[in-house]
């Protein structure tokens, strides 16, 4: 059931945003060769607390960690490992989320680790543009589905994978809500957008196939040929005149 948001219930989100757009800001401060994605789970967790929130991922449905970080070829839901350290040439997608009185936030951003690739900066700016290409779609009366085919139809000429096992989603009182949000697919179907709506837009693109398979640890989701996948999430408050970014730096 999609779900109408109150005042209420968007000033916590909306507290809880601003958290999480605190904790990203310090692991991107954070990332560099050498450093482990544990080190960088522990960061957020303390950041998180600290400021009155809960991690969101901390155990939901079984997850060990408080964010997910996932290096190179690795989709979504990396598990941060004391043996995973960052070297001069990765990516890596940080995603998080909060919750503040039992209302989340979920922000991802893929970043660099020192100099990168021609190939891999592209990934980024691509996937990043995208992000916003949806976004643009956000508005009251819009269908759900033209934010997918938005993406879908900018992504199409760089020949990158577009995920699809994996899609954005509606976001509340549970961490995903309905609708799913494709980043593919035809114009003009399903439910339609309207003010109150928080929904999560959240691209996943792959260099190179967009097959992904999860590994034997039921979480980490990898590209099936070992390629680079970026990954760039926002939370949206669709408002009476359009939209609002809610995981973004308050002016």
């Amino acid at each position: 059931m999609i779900t109408i948001k109150s005042p209420r219930e968007i000033a916590l989100m909306k507290e809880a945003s601003q958290i999480l757009v605190t904790a990203r800001q310090a692991l991107f401060e954070k990332i560099q060769p050498g450093i482990s994605t544990e080190a960088l789970d522990q960061h957020a967790d303390k950041i998180i607390r600290d400021l009155g929130g809960i991690p969101s991922f901390k155990d939901y449905e079984g997850y060990p960690k408080s964010i997910c970080t996932s290096v190179n070829e690795v989709v979504i839901h990396g598990i941060p490992s004391e043996k995973v350290i960052l070297k001069d040439g990765d990516i890596i997608s940080i995603d998080i989320g909060v919750n503040v009185k039992g209302y989340h936030a979920d922000s991802a951003f893929t970043y660099a680790v020192g100099n990168i690739s021609e190939d891999a900066k592209q990934l980024l700016e691509v996937t990043e543009k995208a992000l916003y290409i949806g976004i643009q779609e956000a508005r009251p009366g819009n269908y759900v589905s033209n934010i997918g085919h938005a993406i879908e139809n900018f992504i199409k000429p760089y020949g990158y994978g577009i995920v699809e096992t994996f899609t954005g989603h509606g976001i509340g009182k549970e961490l995903h809500e309905s609708p799913q949000v494709l980043n593919y697919g035809p114009k003009n179907q399903g439910p339609k957008l309207k003010p109150g709506m928080t929904i999560c837009i959240e691209p996943m693109i792959n260099l190179g196939t967009k097959d992904v398979k999860v590994l034997s640890d039921g979480w980490t989701v990898v590209t099936e040929d070992k390629s680079l996948s970026a990954h760039f999430e926002h939370m949206i408050l669709i408002t009476e005149d359009g939209c609002e970014i809610m995981t973004t730096q308050k002016e």
